[in-house]
Parts: structure tokens; C-alpha cells; sequence
């Protein structure tokens, strides 16, 4: 049996000093925790009811090197964000723009996959081997790709074609290159 697990070293496992430290044995969750008590002793509630006052979804790879508000100038309130491994738009994906539209009145939708993406060194072989260790098939595809514009104007494609989604003519995709910070448009034809 093949494995396709990574082993990455990320800044919120390593400490960074006596401020980001982890105290005896605690762990990351642990830090996140602490952080969050640290965040909320500043907290002030800006107010802000939950449509996003862009009126817009972002829908993009989990990938930890996104900041995707940094990366798009946005602020606390301006758009929801959807991420998944990939930035696929699956069942989930067209069930959380359908709740987004319908419901918080959002009408773009931008979706940003990138460079060096994990999903095109994997393959649905993936499933296949998680089924033989686990004795269970996953319901889920793995959704890998191995040409990144093509699967950003399928994505854009199960956007403007799902029936359950209202505004479909403000539809763009992107590709974020982790090297430069830079979005490339994809042109859908």
C-alpha cells in the first residue's frame, strides 16, 4: 500500500518566542486557546450583521500560504469564505454559496486556486488506499487535478451551471502564485 501523507512543519507548531510559546507539554490547540483568551480581553463586537457587506463569496484552497485577506484587501465583514482542499467547488461548496446567495444576499462569487497546490501531486488512488486501510470508501471524491487553470473553469462551470445558485454572471476564477503574492485571472473559454 502506497502513502500519500505529508509531514509539514508549519509556525503554529514551532514556538516563537516567550509570547507565542507553548507552555510545559501543552499543545497547539492549547496555543490557539490561549491566543483566543488574548484576542477576546480586546474584543470589542463591531456590530456587524452577518451579510457580507461586499456581497460577495471567495471560494479558495485551504492551503496555509493563502492570507486571502491580506492577499485581497479585505476586511473583517467584507465576504465569506469558503475554503476546501483545493478550492473545488463540490456539493459542499455549491450548499454554502446556495446559503451565502439565498439567504446573507451575496451575488459575486471569486474562486482562487494556486500554485503548488497539493491536490495535483495526489490522485483518486488516494480514496482507494484510505478505503483499504479503514475497511470503509469514503462518499467523497478526492477532486485532485493535474492542470490548475482547467480545474479553476470547472469550477467556474459547476458555478454558473448549478440550479440552486441565483447570481451566476459575476463568476471569476484566479490563481494565487505563493511565490509572488499575484492573482492571475483564468480566462473560462
Amino acid at each position: 500500500m502506497t502513502s500519500n501523507v505529508m509531514t509539514m512543519t508549519t509556525s503554529a507548531a514551532v514556538p516563537t518566542g516567550s509570547e507565542g510559546a507553548i507552555t510545559g507539554g501543552g499543545t497547539v490547540t492549547n496555543r490557539l486557546v490561549e491566543a483566543n483568551q488574548r484576542y477576546a480581553a480586546e474584543f470589542a463586537d463591531p456590530g456587524m450583521d452577518a451579510r457580507p457587506v461586499l456581497r460577495v463569496a471567495v471560494v479558495a484552497c485551504m492551503d496555509a500560504r493563502l492570507d486571502l485577506h491580506k492577499a485581497l484587501g479585505l476586511q473583517l465583514g467584507d465576504c465569506h469564505t469558503i475554503r476546501n482542499a483545493g478550492g473545488v467547488v463540490t456539493d459542499d461548496v455549491i450548499r454554502s454559496l446556495t446559503i451565502s446567495q439565498r439567504a446573507l444576499g451575496t451575488r459575486s462569487v471569486v474562486l482562487i486556486h494556486h500554485t503548488g497546490c497539493g491536490m495535483e501531486s495526489i490522485t483518486e488512488d488516494f480514496r482507494h488506499d484510505l478505503e483499504m486501510e479503514v475497511g470503509q470508501r469514503p462518499a467523497w471524491a478526492v477532486e485532485s487535478f493535474r492542470d490548475v487553470d482547467q480545474d479553476v473553469r470547472q469550477s467556474m462551470q459547476r458555478v454558473r451551471t448549478s440550479p440552486f445558485l441565483l447570481h451566476t454572471d459575476d463568476v471569476r476564477g484566479f490563481v494565487f502564485d505563493v511565490h509572488t503574492g499575484l492573482l492571475r485571472e483564468v480566462d473560462p473559454v
